[in-house]
């Protein structure tokens, strides 16, 4: 799992809600480094660092209801939307994909999530319809 790159705890978890903090597409080398294959391989690894760290808390990428990608350059827009299908294959949560001018590390992009992990029992959030 890559380290945090400054001052913030990656996964905040607050009763049944885990919070992860923005995730680069960092590989799991020192030092912390950007993977290769670009904007997609960096998404593909960042929600695979979503992933593990959620695995900490005992969930995983299933237990997500929202992300907020943000995203360098909107022309990769539709190579994102591709790979983000992919790693939830059809269970899609809520999201939000901002442009921005700059991330850190020279990212070019971020994912954030939220997810809900409930008690054993508990009811988990509506379905959408």
């Amino acid at each position: 799992m890559s380290p945090a790159i400054g001052p913030y705890r990656p996964l905040v978890r607050a009763g049944p809600w885990l919070v992860c903090s923005g995730q680069l597409g960092i590989g799991p080398d020192e030092p912390p480094a950007l993977v290769a294959g670009g904007t997609v391989g960096q998404l593909v690894q960042a929600l695979h660092n979503a992933d593990r760290l959620l695995g900490t808390e005992g969930a995983d990428l299933s237990h997500v209801v929202k992300t907020t990608i943000y995203l360098l350059d909107m022309a990769d827009y539709g190579d994102v939307n591709e790979a983000y299908a992919a790693s939830f294959d059809g269970a899609y949560p809520a999201r939000t994909v901002v442009a921005v001018a700059g991330l850190p590390l020279g990212a070019r992009v971020e994912v954030e999530c939220w997810a809900y992990l409930p008690a054993r029992g508990a009811p988990g959030p509506a379905p959408a319809d």
